[in-house]
């Protein structure tokens, strides 16, 4: 295993690293999604809430088979995040990028305006945004990476300078365009089932692994 893989899998899921910086981080989100949900009951739009759903239900996923690639290979995930934080779920996962990932969907879905015809450069501006808002994650990543918090690995992440445009594709312009689709449908059914599966295949997955198969990652 690589020396990042290693350092990833220390104090794995071990509560004894929690921090209380926590406290207010999750107080944040719990009031995020109780002022959404408030004002969803109200108007009966609940399409802030769904797209923050749709969105970590990706990255759910995403990390998910990332860390299958971790178990299968027993070399390294896609990427490892062997850095300090309050709680390392999986080799690629943390708390705080699981708190980020619950509000980045509300955050894109109040970026739209009302109109749905609205263009911004000649670009719906569900997609002009899903594209910033790619661009500015993935700049993000790269800090990160430059900084040790967020190691990828494997030659082909450096095709194209480090994998970039690999993490634009797979990493997250997908996850915009997942809630710009669930939040474009008509019926609420459709939304919900859509999402509904979203989340069905990682939790599927988590059970066979953890569960099934004893895996660890």
């Amino acid at each position: 295993m690589t020396e990042a893989t290693q350092q990833a899998l220390c104090g794995l899921r071990d509560l004894s690293t929690i921090k209380w910086y926590v406290i207010p981080l999750l107080a944040i989100v719990f009031y995020i999604y109780t002022k959404e949900i408030k004002d969803a009951r109200r108007t009966g739009n609940w399409n802030a809430i769904l797209a923050g759903l749709t969105v970590f239900g990706a990255d759910f996923f995403n990390e998910t088979w990332n860390g299958w690639v971790m178990h299968l290979t027993q070399r390294s995930a896609f990427w490892t995040t062997p850095g300090d934080t309050a709680l390392r779920v999986t080799v690629g996962w943390n708390i705080e990028i699981i708190f980020m990932f619950l509000i980045l969907g509300i955050i894109y879905y109040h970026t739209l305006s009302e109109s749905r015809e609205e263009k911004i450069l000649g670009i719906p501006e569900k997609w002009f945004w899903a594209i910033a808002y790619t661009v500015v994650c993935v700049f993000i990543e790269c800090v990160l990476n430059i900084g040790g918090q967020l190691v990828w690995e494997y030659p082909f992440w450096y095709l194209s300078f480090k994998g970039v445009w690999l993490i634009l594709i797979i990493g997250y312009f997908q996850f915009f365009f997942y809630a710009a689709i669930v939040i474009g449908m008509k019926s609420m059914k459709a939304k919900l089932t859509m999402v509904a599966i979203i989340y069905a295949v990682p939790i599927t997955m988590n059970i066979l692994a953890f569960g099934f198969w004893d895996w660890n990652y």
